[in-house]
């Protein structure tokens, strides 16, 4: 099979669909794989080391999306990428079409099956392509909510972790999965006064064991909402319902309950957002304020430190693009957590949350498959 790498065109995106590393394991299973020029610059791999590790080296996207047999990609495809898909081409990549019926409207208008990272599931019904991007972005969070938290970017001008004789900050996670878990580790590393949110009464009891007491952890309801918001200077949105659009938890009257110069990162930002107010925002313009509170709500958080996350990235995607690429769509007939991972095939939605999010009609993977 014929393995297209493009150069991510998002608003400040640095990362690379494939590390030379990986385009060594595709060449080994016997695929040619078309990396368009420069695409790794932003990992400082130069086409040079791509050809070294067996690439060819497109001078255009539009080659590479001409003539790839499969797409791999980070970001979700722009206007100018879906236009250029077509049918029996797959896409492997990050989509979070519930919260963006045009790209949706995009991929099944091209006839395209596209498969995304973020609903592949595992044996234990966990995430593991979302999971090292989850890592990256809940670690992140916290070193953005530190410098939102300055006067000069408009926050309460905090020391995340004051100093002897000043309190710390007072941070808020809402959310106790993957992103939550790292965002208060690295509070909690900073010294801060952490408390987690969550509605799952064994993973609470799994991060005060985790954390040894040092983080507070507390059941989810709208009391405790908006309780522990009215006292925090930070609180990250880190809540997740796979391929479906985030619930809006925080409202904007809550907000007006918040600390002045208090500091918002939503996490969940790319499903939408679990802050009534948020809105995307790029690492070019990170910020914006509402009722005096700095919101961080940028849709590729990782993309900032891409050289980790995309050998992170690629770790993680690595098996089931090989899988793919030797067997094509007979992967995803095999294979049913790679299944997961289809949400659009030949015009059809097969992923029922995306469905449901747009007002679209579900077929079952399988079945969109046999047609």
């Amino acid at each position: 099979m014929r393995i297209g790498v493009p150069k991510e065109i998002k608003n400040n995106e640095y990362r690379v669909g494939l590390v030379p590393a990986s385009v060594r394991e595709y060449v080994a299973h016997g695929h040619d794989v078309l990396v368009e020029t420069n695409a790794g610059a932003g990992i400082k791999a130069s086409d040079a080391d791509y050809v070294a590790a067996g690439a060819t080296i497109a001078p255009d996207a539009q080659t590479v999306f001409r003539d790839a047999e499969m797409i791999v990609k980070v970001k979700e495809p722009q206007r100018s990428e879906f236009e250029q898909l077509r049918e029996g081409q797959i896409l492997y990549t990050y989509l979070h079409l519930a919260p963006d019926p045009e790209q949706t409207k995009g991929l099944v208008q091209s006839g395209a099956t596209a498969i995304a990272y973020e609903t592949v599931t595992d044996n234990h019904g966990r995430l593991p392509l979302l999971a090292p991007m989850s890592e990256v972005a809940g670690r992140l969070s916290i070193q953005a909510a530190a410098y939102s938290l300055t006067a000069p970017q408009g926050g309460r001008g905090l020391l995340m972790g004051g100093v002897p004789g000043v309190l710390p900050a007072r941070v808020l996670v809402i959310g106790g999965g993957v992103v939550g878990a790292h965002a208060a580790k690295m509070a909690v590393g900073l010294g801060a006064d952490v408390t987690v949110l969550d509605r799952d009464q064994r993973r609470l009891a799994e991060l005060d064991d985790l954390f040894g007491g040092r983080v507070k952890t507390r059941y989810s309801t709208f009391e405790a909402l908006d309780e522990e918001t009215d006292m925090a200077d930070v609180v990250v949105g880190a809540v997740l319902i796979p391929g479906a659009s985030a619930p809006k938890l925080v409202t904007r009257e809550m907000l007006k309950g918040m600390k002045d110069g208090a500091v918002l990162v939503d996490v969940s930002i790319d499903q939408g957002g679990c802050f009534e107010t948020s809105k995307p925002t790029t690492h070019a313009e990170p910020t914006y304020e509402v009722e005096g509170v700095v919101h961080y709500c940028v849709a590729n958080m990782p993309g900032a430190v891409p050289l980790t996350s995309s050998h992170a990235l690629n770790n993680a995607t690595l098996r089931h693009g090989l899988m793919l690429a030797d067997m094509g769509l007979e992967a995803l007939r095999k294979d049913a957590h790679l299944r997961g991972g289809l949400n659009v095939h030949k015009g059809a939605i097969t992923y029922k949350a995306v469905a449901e999010a747009i007002g679209a009609p579900f077929v079952e993977p399988l079945e969109a498959l046999a047609a």
